[in-house]
């Protein structure tokens, strides 16, 4: 069993952002959900553990080992797929697998042969292994860049915003893909889509503006919240009237019409009716309490 601890994290950059404050969680194997929005700080986090930058304060400790002082180690343990990677014109899923297999160092030639054979069949891209990864569809680019993440046996995976364009067939497969995975190591997936955090994780933290807002398993948190998100369909121009009186944690069009949810623990009457609560509420009553 793998343990990622994280200690009261802090980054301030040059420029006067403070892009983490007092960041503490603590991870083991499985699947992690860091959500957020955009410029939340979670890619701040993330540059952090991997040790391509130091915190101001705070420590970072992986199987016993500080990596902050050490960050070679986290590096040799490290599987990473960003959001977008550019690959080389005409180079084979096969070729640039074993060019990156060659750059991390794994093993001899017959090694890295049947260890990239291996995750091209997890990956199921074993039929497309002589195919240029140019050539690809979005899904098949994200399932490769799973095989590039797991190529020398990695116990600590980075995967950033792995589903954003993917259609429904492709998400669920590349789901299918990281859910298998994470029985055995530690994943985080950071990314703002609150259904992939739902769908795959049984912890997660909520962070914003360098902060963490909640730490715990998803259950948990909707369990909190239940009986207390309100719903109602309005006029748009009463929006604001709303938000004036309550507590409008969320708005959306449903079937054309201005629906808004709102935090209440007292029926709140004017025609508003109880909403099952879900993840995506826990997710803006979060952010709307650091408005």
């Amino acid at each position: 069993m793998n343990s990622l601890q994280i200690k009261n994290l802090s980054k301030k950059y040059d420029n006067g952002v403070q892009a983490m404050q007092d960041i503490s969680l603590e991870i083991s194997n499985g699947i992690f959900g860091l959500l957020g929005p955009n410029g939340a700080g979670k890619s701040t986090l993330m540059k952090t553990i991997a040790g391509l930058q130091a915190p101001d304060s705070g420590a970072i400790v992986f199987n016993s080992v500080d990596v902050v002082a050490d960050p070679t180690f986290i590096k040799q343990q490290l599987g990473y797929l960003p959001q977008d990677f550019g690959v080389y014109p005409k180079i084979s899923a096969y070729d640039l697998l074993e060019h990156l297999a060659v750059l991390k160092g794994v093993g001899g030639k017959k090694e890295r042969k049947e260890h990239i054979y291996a995750l091209l069949e997890k990956t199921n891209l074993y039929a497309d292994r002589n195919k240029a990864v140019s050539s690809f569809s979005g899904g098949m680019r994200q399932r490769f860049g799973v095989a590039q993440a797991l190529l020398g046996n990695p116990q600590l995976i980075i995967v950033d915003e792995p589903t954003a364009g993917l259609d429904p067939e492709e998400r669920n497969r590349f789901n299918n893909l990281l859910s298998e995975i994470g029985e055995q190591v530690i994943v985080i997936l950071s990314t703002h889509l609150v259904e992939d955090v739902r769908n795959l994780c049984t912890q997660m933290a909520i962070i914003n503006k360098g902060k963490v807002l909640a730490y715990g398993n998803p259950a948990a948190f909707i369990d909190e919240l239940e009986g207390c998100i309100w719903t109602k369909a309005i006029e748009k121009k009463e929006l604001s009237a709303y938000q004036e009186q309550f507590q409008v944690i969320a708005t959306q069009l449903n079937a054309g019409r201005q629906h808004i949810h709102i935090l209440s623990k007292e029926n709140p009457h004017h025609g508003f009716a109880m909403k099952q609560t879900d993840l995506e509420d826990v997710y803006f009553a979060q952010l709307f309490n650091t408005k």
